[in-house]
Parts: structure tokens; sequence; C-alpha cells
């Protein structure tokens, strides 16, 4: 047997005024989507703004259903939209937010599997790491590509 470890490196801010300024206000915009989630079962509500190539921001934000596989993350709503609407557009950047009764939450919130994997299918359909920048009182992270969130990822390569 062969013991290995993954190890990830990324940054920590405390204050979004440390963080540079495009990624500051991309992360002020998650923030303002987390607000108008709809998330009346959880209470926890996530916003989520994607920083293009060409400059344009898109937004999404979580959408909850009584039947909750029915519902949709943040990062995927705007994922989604941005694939959509400007298909042969890369993403530069996306930044998350969560709050919930209490407001901001303490700790950097953390993307589900499942929009880990669409954060990794978005890269290699551009085939360009995106920033990461994930939100929380007590700090922000900022990561360089999907790798970071997902090692040893399943990727299409696998399906050859």
């Amino acid at each position: 047997m062969i013991r290995r470890e993954i190890r990830i490196t990324y940054q920590e801010f405390k204050k979004t005024d440390e963080l540079p300024v495009i990624y500051a206000g991309l992360l002020l915009e998650a923030r303002r989507m987390a607000g108008q989630a709809y998330a009346p079962y959880s209470g926890f509500c996530v916003g989520a703004a994607i920083l293009l190539e060409n400059n344009v921001i898109v937004t999404g934000n979580n959408q909850e259903n009584a039947a909750y596989p029915s519902g949709l993350c943040a990062e995927r709503t705007a994922l989604f939209y941005a694939n959509a609407n400007y298909p042969d557009i890369p993403v530069e950047a996306i930044a998350v937010s969560a709050q919930n009764k209490n407001g901001l939450i303490k700790e950097s919130v953390k993307p589900c599997g499942s929009c880990r994997q669409v954060m990794l299918e978005t890269e290699t359909r551009f085939n360009k790491r995106m920033k990461i920048i994930l939100d929380g009182q007590n700090s922000i992270l900022v990561l360089d590509g999907v790798d970071t969130l997902l090692p040893l990822s399943f990727k299409s390569s696998a399906l050859k």
C-alpha cells in the first residue's frame, strides 16, 4: 500500500476590501442575490455572481421547492444561465455567498457536489480555470479552479 496526500492551495481574506476590486464587486453582487433567494423551507439563502470573459456579470440564487429535488442551487442557476445565453464566453470567476436568519453565514460557504461537478464541466467546456470566491463572515476564500474544490474529479476524459 502507498499512502498519498492531496493538498489544496487557496487565498484567505478577512474583509471584502482586501480583495481585488473586481472580485469584491462580484462578491457584493452574490450577497445581493442571496438576499433575493427563494428558500422558504431551509432558510439558507444562497446567491452567486459570475464574471464572464467579456465582463458581463450573470447572477443567480437558490430556488427551493416543497419537493426538494425540484429546487436548484444558486451556482447552477447562474452557470446554466451563463452557458445558455453566452455559450461561447468562458467564465472568469464565480462568487458565492450565503445567509440565514442571522445574516451572512460565519464560515465560508461551500458548494455542494452537484455544483462542483457543473463548475468542473464549465471549466472543461472552455478549457479555462475559473476563480472561485467563497464568502463568509470569518473568512473569504479565493481558489484557483475547481480542482481545488473537487480533487480526483470525474472528468469527461474518463468516458473515453
